[in-house]
């Protein structure tokens, strides 16, 4: 299973540093709406209204591209490898390199999984739109 683990780490990283690219672009201006922005006034409290988050989340690009959608799941997808991988590494620094691969495939399936479940939750959000 190491070998498996070692053959899928340059995917692992890829998506763990594309984690920490969306984080800094998309998480850094939604603090400075919601905590700064928003209580101070200059932001209009009803532009983060359910109505509004939920159309731009099903919003489509040229009527077939999904980018409301693709952002939505990658917000959820991508913080799940990065947590697997910090776990992984924390385990490492503290001397459970011989359960690496035991644990490191358990927690790569939790991230799999939970992607799934993610990615067919944002999908739903289209149907949602259509009823």
């Amino acid at each position: 299973m190491r070998g498996l683990l070692l053959r899928l780490e340059p995917i692992i990283w890829l998506l763990f540093g594309q984690r920490i690219l969306i984080g800094t672009m998309l998480l850094t201006p939604w603090i400075l709406v919601v905590g700064l922005l928003v209580p101070l006034g200059i932001v209009d409290p009803q532009a983060l209204s359910y109505e509004r988050a939920h159309a731009i989340a099903t919003a489509s690009l040229f009527g077939f591209l999904p980018i409301g959608q693709l952002i939505l799941a990658a917000l959820l997808v991508l913080p799940l490898w990065k947590g697997a991988h910090h776990v992984r590494s924390l385990l490492i620094d503290f001397g459970g390199g011989e359960r690496d691969g035991a644990v490191g495939t358990l927690l790569y399936l939790t991230a799999l999984v939970g992607s799934l479940v993610a990615i067919v939750a944002v999908v739903g959000l289209q149907g949602l739109a259509q009823e």
